[in-house]
């Protein structure tokens, strides 16, 4: 049976269509790090995979971050705003996992960190219609706010609010990201936003979704245990960087014998259990490890770490339901469905 999340009145399945078809809107829930000082960069260097050397002012970057042992931590953003950085998680993490996690670094002299910054908050909307929305948060035409660009904006409600647009997304769709020290006025506003379009607020599993149409499920489902070359993470680390940072030296280079998170296709209303074993002609070639909420009635998305060959495209396999039924899964390209973002123009 499919099982569907209540937002209000409304279901995910309405939440999805929102985020497909116009915008939809969302409270950021994951802890806000503020990183103050002249050597903060250098802080980042200790432990994101990606140098900070050429991180340009007023941008985002999406960057990953590994435990001692190389396996993945957290996905993050990076924000450059002014002279301060800011972090903010893309995948599970608690505030205190995340402050341990920044306590165990070396603090260079005149840098401050202060994860939750008090009265720091941020709400993101996404969808086709979304850069209208953004528009109400600018005094210019917001089509010269570029992909990953941050900017200064100003809500309405609360005039003396500071806040930070950044334009940057979950989901493939038009996205944008609304940092404030007037959490619950910016929500207000953006919520006013997207409700003139005839978005919504939308609620997790919609979004999640969407997200893993986009080949972004691990921002929902965490990383299952993987290692970053199962967790497909391996583009998100620079591999000819100078330097060590948390985790390089247990690092190990993917390779095409290596298994892989895959995610494939299922008829509607097939339903997964985590940890059933995938199969190629009864032969066990993989694991399922979660399974995308049920919001896009055409099909189901499943996640399974897969042996080589078994991630590459358009392979037929097999898996049991949760009927111990036996249902067809073929593994599938991504983005899943094309956005309409990619036909809409900013104007």
């Amino acid at each position: 049976m499919t099982t569907t999340t209540v937002t209000g009145a409304r279901t995910s399945t309405d939440d999805y269509a929102t985020l497909r078809t116009t915008a939809g809107a969302y409270r950021i829930t994951a802890p806000l790090v503020r990183i103050t000082g002249d050597e903060r960069i250098a802080l980042l260097d200790q432990f994101l995979a990606k140098s900070g050397e050429f991180v340009d002012p007023d941008t985002v970057r999406e960057a990953l971050a590994l435990n001692t042992d190389g396996s993945p931590f957290a996905v993050l953003l990076h924000f450059e705003i002014g002279d301060e950085a800011w972090l903010l998680p893309r995948t599970p993490v608690t505030e205190d996992q995340l402050s341990g996690y920044l306590a165990a670094l070396d603090i260079p002299e005149g840098v401050t960190v202060e994860t939750a910054p008090e009265g720091w908050g941020a709400t993101a909307f996404e969808g086709p219609n979304a850069w209208s929305a953004a528009a109400r948060f600018v005094d210019f035409d917001i089509s010269g706010l570029t992909l990953h660009g941050v900017t200064e904006a100003s809500v309405a409600e609360a005039p003396a609010a500071l806040a930070h647009l950044a334009r940057v997304g979950t989901t493939g769709e038009y996205g944008y990201l609304l940092l404030s020290n007037e959490p619950d006025a910016a929500f207000a506003a953006v919520l006013a936003a997207v409700g003139e379009l005839g978005g919504a607020e939308v609620g997790p599993e919609g979004l999640a979704r969407v997200q893993a149409e986009a080949g972004l499920g691990g921002y929902a489902t965490g990383f299952a245990g993987l290692a970053v070359d199962e967790a497909d993470l391996a583009w998100m680390i620079d591999w000819s960087r100078i330097g060590d940072f948390r985790g390089s030296e247990n690092l190990v280079r993917p390779t095409t014998g290596s298994a892989r998170l895959t995610v494939l296709a299922a008829p509607a209303l097939s339903r997964f259990a985590a940890g059933v074993k995938v199969s190629a002609g009864g032969r066990a070639v993989g694991t399922v490890l979660a399974q995308a909420p049920s919001a896009n009635p055409e099909e189901e998305l499943v996640l399974a770490l897969l042996d080589a060959p078994f991630w590459a495209p358009g392979l037929e396999l097999s898996a049991p339901d949760d009927q111990d039924a036996e249902r067809p899964l073929r593994t599938v390209t991504l983005p899943r469905v094309i956005a309409r973002s990619l036909t809409t123009r900013i104007s």
